[in-house]
Parts: structure tokens; C-alpha cells; sequence
């Protein structure tokens, strides 16, 4: 069967840019598209007028599918109860037939492997892929099972995504615990202690007595990632390539960017777990990714390599690295180096920019005090996500076999039991 005989309506987005403000209607672009829920954490808001005129043609529900048509093309969300969101730019809405279809299992249907690779063989596109509304309405289909098995099938995998979220918002709290302390001590200096240090003048304003202003470059170094062509890429093998899509916006790692690399490297093109990366280059004008940096997470492998888009800051002897991470991530670091980031069409960051960056530089006792209670939380994130990468692999794995009949329905099941 084909996608549309199973949906009520397949509707494209309008072609132009919507008009943004501070609060308002949720508009859902392409990267609030996530593989199975949207992410909603820097989505763009439209007043009610602007509303009104995106959603002319229809009004988008909850349990209707939202799909990427760019880059992350063939992604697939589902829109939650209580959100009243519009399609952004390069987006299309499908409203499931729900006499012939769940829509929670043709959620994870479309974002299955055999549907996703059926998706991509369609996309086309000499610069950027993107699907054609006549390629998505008429995509053919495997033959669905009843809408009671559907229904358990999806009952089934949304147990994953529940413990996926679950561990997506215990990171969340450890970042703000790390956020919160860091800004607390180094910035607010309000540090164990404080009252028995005043306040003195520098070049950076008042900071406390015994504290010196340093360069980064006194406590850090910088290295180059690597070049490297489309032929030392490969879908399989070779080693973990950290590129610029493996850094979220505003800081912290993306998992879902690592690619394979299996070209040649020199020692300092390395990674390792706890590494810190920053992008250098960003695409944008927004300035969104330059000058953010990321902890490298555990790999598959004992190390990976980086590309050129990133620079690998290594501390000096002296400086505890969950401090350094801290100061580069937490800081004003970001947003006052990525201002000297220049370019007409890619913004590009010299390394001498982020050396010459001065910081109030606190004690070494207190530095390391503040390391000592960071670095167990930051390992409890890496344990976090490796946790969700794991129960996404396993998602994915599960709903073949599910359909397949692989796994008895009949039984009960659980996410431990498979």
C-alpha cells in the first residue's frame, strides 16, 4: 500500500519564512524534529496571527506526524497532547487514518530502518537531499499488521522512549547542578570561604583578593583537528570522526553527528574519552556552535579522531580539567570569542582568539575542590548517555522483530526482557 491510503492528509509546509517573536505558537523546523518526539528545547514562536495564516490548510493535531523533508531528512515526530505547534520551513504534516492505523505505531514505522532506507533512496538533491511531496504521498508500504497488534507494538517501543526521556532529563539536571555551581563560585564568587576574601580591582573588574587574570593560552593548548575528504568516510568501520555535528548548539555532545573515519592521522588528530572539543567553524550566521565546546563521550573505540571544524584544548599541568570544561562551557567564554569568528558564507574562529581570552583565575585548592565535585557529575552523564544510546539501539533492533513476529505479543514483555 501506499502512505497516503493509510492517512487522512499529507500537507506541505507554506514556502516562506515565518515571522518569529520571544513567546507564542511553537514552529517546528527541521531540526525540532527528532527520531521519533520533538525537541522543543530552541524551538521558534509565532503570534496567533501568524498561527492562523501557517495553518490555513490544516490545523495540526495531536497524534499527526511531523516529517522532515531537509536535513535531518525522512526524521519523524509525533505531536504530543497539548502542544499547538505550525510546520516551519521544509516540514510536511500526515494525519494517520486511525480506523487503518495507529498513529503512535506508524510513528515508529516510518522511523524504522526499512522505511528510512526506502525514504532515502528517494531524496534527491545536488546540494542539500530533500524529499518531493509526490515521493512521500506514494511511498510504498509493507503490509501492516491488525491495529491490536499495532497498538501493542507501539505500547511495547514507547516503553524505550519513556526511559530514553527519563535519562535525557537526569542529564539535564546534572548540567544545571554543574552550571549552577560553576557560576556560583566563579562567577557570583560566592566559593567557600568568600567572606574572608575582598574584592579587589584588575583589568577584568573587581575579583577576589589572591586571585590572578590569566590568558587561556597560560593554562591550555590548542590542536588542529584534521582534514579529510568524502573517500576517508565510510558508513562502516574504521574509527569514531568527530565532526561539527556532533556539537549541540549552545555547548555539550551530539552522538547522533559521529561518522566513520578510516583515512590517515597523526597523534594529535586523537580523542579520547573526557577530551574537550570545540568548533571553530560554523554555518550559520546565528553563531550558535563556534566557540561551544563538548566533552568527548565514551566511543566504540579507544579513541577517535576529529576533524578541522574542531580544535582539541588540552589543560596544562596545574589545571584540573573539569574545571577547564567548566570555564569554557559555563563561562562567558563562548559568547564573547565567538564574536571575532568572521566569514561571508561560513564563519570561521581563529585559535589565537580562544588562547587570548582572559578569566579571572581562581586559586589552585579551590580549583580542584570544584573539579573534585564536578568530575563524578560529568561521568554521570557519559553513563547516562551511553545509556540512551544503548535503548535506541535496541529500539530499533526490537521493531522488526516485532513485526516479524520474532517476538511473541502474546506474552508479556518487557524493555528487560528484550
Amino acid at each position: 500500500m501506499q502512505l497516503q491510503n493509510i492517512c487522512e492528509l499529507i500537507i506541505d509546509c507554506e514556502h516562506k519564512t515565518a515571522p518569529t517573536q520571544a513567546s507564542g505558537y511553537p514552529s517546528i523546523r527541521t531540526p525540532n524534529i527528532g527520531r521519533g518526539r520533538l525537541i522543543l528545547g530552541d524551538v521558534n514562536r509565532v503570534s496567533h496571527e501568524t498561527y492562523k495564516q501557517w495553518t490555513k490548510r490544516a490545523v495540526p493535531q495531536p497524534g499527526d506526524l511531523i516529517m522532515a523533508r531537509e536535513a535531518p531528512v525522512g526524521n519523524v515526530a509525533m505531536i504530543p497532547e497539548g502542544l499547538q505547534p505550525c510546520l516551519g520551513q521544509r516540514t510536511l504534516l500526515i494525519r494517520p487514518d486511525r480506523a487503518k492505523v495507529e498513529p503512535s505505531f506508524l510513528n515508529y514505522f516510518l522511523n524504522g530502518p526499512h522505511v528510512q532506507g526506502l525514504i532515502h533512496a528517494k531524496t534527491n538533491g545536488a546540494t542539500v537531499a530533500h524529499l518531493n511531496m509526490k515521493d512521500v504521498r506514494t511511498m510504498e508500504l509493507p503490509t501492516l499488521p491488525s491495529l491490536p497488534t499495532q497498538q501493542r507494538i507501539a505500547g511495547i517501543l514507547s516503553a524505550y522512549d519513556d526511559l530514553i526521556e527519563n535519562c535525557q532529563g537526569r542529564i539535564k539536571i546534572l548540567e544545571t547542578m554543574a552550571r549552577s555551581l560553576y557560576r556560583e563560585w566563579f562567577v557570583h564568587y560566592r566559593f567557600p570561604g568568600h567572606e574572608n576574601h575582598r574584592l579587589v580591582a584588575s583589568p577584568l573588574g573587581e575579583i577576589p583578593e589572591g586571585w590572578e587574570v590569566k590568558k587561556l593560552g597560560e593554562v591550555a593548548d590548542t590542536f588542529r583537528g584534521r582534514s579529510y575528504r568524502s573517500v576517508d568516510l565510510a558508513d562502516e568501520g574504521g574509527l569514531p570522526f568527530l565532526n561539527l555535528k556532533c556539537l549541540d548548539r549552545d555547548g555539550g555532545f551530539r552522538r547522533s553527528g559521529l561518522k566513520r573515519f578510516t583515512g590517515e592521522f597523526k597523534a594529535t588528530h586523537k580523542v579520547v574519552v573526557g577530551d574537550i572539543i570545540m568548533a571553530v567553524t560554523d554555518m550559520t550566521q546565528e553563531r550558535r556552535i563556534v566557540a561551544r565546546v563538548a566533552m568527548v563521550p565514551t566511543l566504540d573505540r579507544d579513541f577517535g579522531v576529529y576533524s578541522m571544524d574542531l580544535v582539541r584544548i588540552e589543560p596544562k599541568p596545574g589545571m584540573p580539567k573539569a574545571f577547564l570544561y567548566s570555564l569554557l562551557r559555563y563561562s562567558s567564554f563562548a559568547d564573547e570569542v565567538k564574536q571575532h569568528a568572521n566569514g561571508a558564507n561560513v564563519l570561521h574562529l581563529s585559535p589565537d582568539r580562544i588562547t587570548d581570552f582572559r578569566f579571572p583565575a581562581p586559586p589552585t585548592n579551590l580549583m580542584n575542590r570544584f573539579a573534585n565535585a564536578v568530575a563524578p557529575v560529568l561521568e554521570n552523564v557519559d553513563t547516562l548517555a551511553n545509556r540512551i544510546d544503548n535503548l535506541r539501539h535496541t529500539r530499533d533492533l526490537v521493531l522488526p522483530r516485532l513485526l516479524s513476529g520474532q517476538i511473541d505479543l502474546k506474552r508479556s514483555l518487557t524493555v528487560n526482557a528484550l
